[in-house]
């Protein structure tokens, strides 16, 4: 059996296309149909865990569709072999038959997709068969490899309330500039956005064997620092009821990974009580009243960084799934700026 080959990109103008472009995907591969004036172009979904759809040049998919944005739509694949559909604050919308897309939304077979005035149909074939998407044809890793790793879940406060009280192309547009420059923001930490959980991230950064470099330590809290003034700036941006927040959860210890990509492309997802465990502290930031919940082995890396460790006020929580109560080092961002503030004096030799 046969299957259309994936490049890194796929250009749909000029008119003129690879063969393997062209061909018909077969068997099991989901892909996205665009039914254009000089005949059918099939996209397919495959060897990575997320496409981004937009006239930019840098996009996956370039569509030449002056209705729709630079950079429109993204989809994302997850290990548990669902696609969400995601509006990255395009101008003129995302829709899903029909139906805008204000929030991340699931992709089933045959979903009538548009973009500007283009549309596209989703198709997963495996779907139709298989109670989980993404047999070996989609790349889907089992996983196999133990990794030390910290993970960061930051979520949007008050989300759900938000819907209510704004305009949906507002909340549209809000959404998706703040998945933009999270992406960017988390990409430039050396990490990558592995999941987008309705009004929630969640990335990974891997670790040594056994141990953490200060540096690595430094980058994460870095990320958070500038994902919290980002939100704030953005929710400035825009027309809001209350304040833009986030609350941030992160943990660090060993999970097991797999290779979702292929070749010098790799994408990993982690599944284990580390991940678990962190989406749960940030939960807990807010019955504790703090912006940011660290694990207990996160919080120990922070020893030897200057007055790190004092910014933070040890709680015991009780974590929902988890019969015994928990350790967690709560902050505020004002003290997680004090401290990166702390650190760059310590470095400079400005304050012993």
């Amino acid at each position: 059996m046969a299957f259309c080959k994936s490049p890194p990109k796929i250009q749909l103008n000029p008119p003129t296309l690879p063969s393997e472009i062209l061909c018909m995907p077969s068997g099991v591969i989901p892909y996205l149909l665009l039914r254009a004036a000089n005949g059918k172009r099939y996209l397919p979904l495959v060897g990575r865990n997320h496409w981004t759809v937009g006239r930019g040049a840098e996009n996956h998919f370039v569509i030449p569709d002056r209705w729709i944005s630079r950079n429109h739509a993204m989809l994302q694949y997850t290990e548990t072999g669902i696609f969400y559909l995601i509006d990255l604050g395009s101008r003129n919308g995302t829709f899903i038959n029909g139906r805008r897309v204000n929030v991340p939304m699931v992709l089933t077979h045959s979903d009538r997709v548009t973009f500007g005035q283009s549309e596209l149909h989703f198709f997963n074939p495996g779907e139709e068969d298989q109670p989980v998407l993404g047999a070996k044809d989609t790349q889907t890793s089992v996983l196999h490899v133990r990794r030390l790793m910290s993970v960061l879940v930051v979520d949007i406060r008050n989300f759900t309330v938000l819907t209510r009280k704004i305009d949906e192309k507002i909340l549209s547009n809000l959404i998706g500039d703040w998945f933009r420059q999270a992406g960017k923001i988390i990409r430039d930490s050396g990490s990558w956005v592995d999941k987008y959980i309705g009004d929630a991230v969640m990335s990974i950064w891997f670790h040594g064997e056994q141990a953490i470099a200060k540096d690595e330590v430094i980058q994460i809290f870095q990320a958070v620092s500038d994902l919290n003034k980002m939100t704030a700036d953005l929710g400035n941006h825009y027309t809001l009821p209350f304040p833009l927040r986030i609350g941030v959860g992160i943990n660090t210890g060993y999970a097991m990974v797999g290779n979702t990509g292929t070749g010098d492309r790799p994408d990993y997802t982690a599944i284990g009580d580390t991940v678990n465990a962190a989406f749960r502290l940030e939960s807990c930031t807010k019955q504790i009243h703090h912006d940011i919940a660290l694990g207990e082995t996160t919080y120990n890396y922070l020893a030897g960084l200057g007055r790190a460790q004092q910014r933070f006020t040890e709680y015991t929580v009780s974590l929902k799934g988890y019969e015994t109560p928990t350790i967690t080092y709560a902050s505020s961002f004002e003290n997680l700026d004090n401290f990166l503030l702390d650190k760059l004096l310590w470095d400079n030799n400005v304050i012993e």
